[in-house]
């Protein structure tokens, strides 16, 4: 199945949990793509020992999930895009919706 997470919140056991999520279905056999947009850009700086989001990141990505950044939300935060979280546009945003089987939301 293809699942596709889009993440707007920054709420750091909000995000945990959704990167929790990706890596179960991942470990499943499902194609994962996260997209973050408003808040959700900010995830890096939401990262503590009680809430360890950098570590299901690192799994996420090492487990061949994809994570796509709101380009204009990044900017919007002075904030920028890397190799691990690549800015994208709302075309990448619809096309994980239309591309997906499923869609969840956090």
């Amino acid at each position: 199945m293809k699942i596709g997470i889009i993440i707007s919140q920054n709420d750091p056991e909000t995000v945990w949990n959704a990167l929790r999520l990706a890596n179960l279905a991942l470990s499943k056999g499902d194609t994962v793509s996260t997209f973050l947009t408003g808040k959700g850009v900010e995830y890096e700086q939401l990262s503590s020992p009680k809430f360890n989001i950098k570590e299901q990141v690192v799994k996420f990505l090492e487990s061949g999930g994809k994570i796509t950044a709101c380009g204009t939300c990044l900017a919007i935060r002075k904030q920028k895009s890397d190799e691990e979280c690549p800015a994208g546009g709302i075309e990448d945003l619809y096309n994980l919706i239309v591309d997906s089987d499923k869609v969840i939301t956090f």
